[in-house]
């Protein structure tokens, strides 16, 4: 699966991540694209352009290929010197249906993206944060599904639980350097992972609203990078191996 990965050393004084060099994958759409607005763009591709290529750049690479995840993370130590913060969010959900028609390749092919890729991922940033002594921060999205079963499709469920499994077991590796891993867990967001247009757009977030435990708000990607950046940032020193969830409530509230 190629990814975009967005690659900054800019974010505006008014950031928690002031200064800090930071990786963002699947950059181009839904959660990621929201963190990436957070240096006041639009997409990766937006910021290159628009704050130049001394501060911010485009990378794409094929997240399942640890070589080129490798070469990602050189390519950003190369250029900038050194890495703080990784928020590996790239990942894909295959359709609905019953387990009795496990689709074995969807299968395979959903754990290698969200759980494969991620490892890649935090294999060689945690690699390149140890070597530069960086105290850095990785994030995963996860979702509420790595808690919980009937949430989500069978492949896509396993995978975030597997991922959840990584955060904690790279938490207590990472921890003596310094090193803090977290996830991020939404409920439902409307997102081109699940939404191809404006119509399936609401009838996603109009059954967020109906199934979700807190009335009044429906979640989107911006309520997940917010939260993503405060694990990334300095404002949650000491949190580490933990799963935060954005969803309202419904992980912990048995629905009648």
């Amino acid at each position: 699966m190629f990814t975009n990965l967005f690659i900054s050393t800019y974010i505006p004084l008014r950031s928690r991540l002031d200064g800090k060099i930071t990786i963002i994958t699947g950059g181009a759409s839904g959660i990621g694209a929201e963190a990436a607005r957070l240096s006041r763009s639009t997409t990766p591709r937006c910021v290159a352009v628009s704050i130049g290529p001394d501060k911010a750049c485009f990378y794409r690479c094929d997240i399942t290929d640890e070589t080129q995840v490798e070469n990602a993370v050189k390519f950003t130590v190369k250029k900038h010197g050194k890495l703080d913060v990784l928020f590996s969010n790239a990942g894909v959900l295959e359709q609905a249906g019953s387990i009795l028609d496990l689709d074995l390749k969807h299968f395979d092919r959903t754990m290698a993206v969200n759980v494969r890729g991620g490892a890649a991922f935090i294999k060689h940033e945690a690699r390149a944060m140890v070597e530069k002594g960086t105290r850095g921060s990785i994030v995963c999205t996860t979702s509420i599904a790595a808690e919980i079963g009937g949430t989500g499709p069978h492949a896509y469920t396993a995978s975030k639980h597997a991922l959840l499994g990584l955060i904690k077991t790279a938490c207590g590796s990472l921890g003596k350097y310094g090193i803090r891993v977290n996830g991020v867990a939404p409920y439902g967001v409307a997102t081109g992972m699940n939404s191809y247009d404006d119509e399936t757009v609401r009838m996603v977030e109009d059954y967020i609203a109906a199934t979700g435990i807190l009335k009044g708000v429906v979640l989107n990607a911006s309520h997940v990078a917010q939260a993503a950046l405060f694990l990334a940032s300095d404002d949650s020193a000491y949190v580490s191996g933990q799963n935060l969830a954005i969803d309202g409530g419904c992980s912990v509230v048995k629905s009648a």
